[in-house]
């Protein structure tokens, strides 16, 4: 059985003040039915765990029926960070699950190819991640004003959603992570503490995440392209 687990309840505080990025609508939709829509029509997605703020439940069933998004789900209340909302969505899961997805409800244009992809890389080596290449030069600054050093970009991947794990691995994984008391930024980073390998999955079609208001006007021409097409 495979899972995907929508992770929903962060704030988005650099979107500003008073604004729920996964509510804003794009392409007629709001970006959080987006996302749960690509999970939704995924074929080898069995079921979908989205975790969202407490108290927000009732919106989520509303999109559900607006949107008939009919796929088998539950709802999960977040946690303090992320990879506590990450756990919480694990708990969650149904009994029998083998393989679980993990995704940022923010990122609303994956496709059912990349899922399906870092599915079968997670069958194979336990974990797997949505990437992309660098292509940017990138420089790494000690005080955020001086240039310390230029990294050597071909080694470089920007890492995106979903993150796919054998559910025993990423169990283990952020179990670690919560023993050590530690702070990571994604899940693949609870991966590398306890020396798990991860298969990169690049990353063909764009696949952004809903950040900063800027961001909005490209993914309502990713959106509307896709949903004209």
């Amino acid at each position: 059985m495979i899972s995907a687990i929508i992770v929903a309840a962060g704030k988005g505080t650099r979107m500003g003040p008073n604004v729920d990025k996964l509510f804003l609508e794009i392409a007629g939709k709001p970006v959080v039915a987006h996302t749960w829509q690509r999970f939704a029509d995924a074929a080898g997605v069995d079921e979908i765990i989205l975790v969202v703020r407490d108290g927000m439940q009732p919106a989520f069933e509303d999109l559900a029926k607006q949107f008939q998004l009919r796929k088998k789900f539950r709802l999960v209340a977040g946690g303090k960070e992320r990879q506590d909302s990450v756990w919480n969505g694990l708990e969650a899961v149904s009994p029998g699950t083998e393989i679980v997805a993990i995704q940022d409800a923010a990122r609303p244009c994956t496709s059912e190819a990349l899922i399906a992809a870092t599915i079968a890389a997670a069958r194979e080596t336990g974990a797997a991640v949505a990437a992309q290449p660098v292509t940017d030069t990138i420089k790494e600054s000690a005080d955020g004003r001086l240039v310390s050093r230029t990294p050597d970009r071909s080694k470089l991947w920007a890492v995106q959603t979903p993150q796919t794990f054998r559910l025993a691995i990423i169990r283990r994984a952020l179990g670690e992570v919560r023993r050590r008391q530690l702070l990571v930024t994604d899940d693949t980073a609870a991966c590398e503490l306890i020396g798990q390998p991860v298969r990169l999955v690049a990353s063909a079609a764009p696949n952004p995440k809903v950040t900063r208001p800027e961001d909005l006007p490209y993914l309502e021409l990713l959106l509307g392209g896709a949903k004209n097409s």
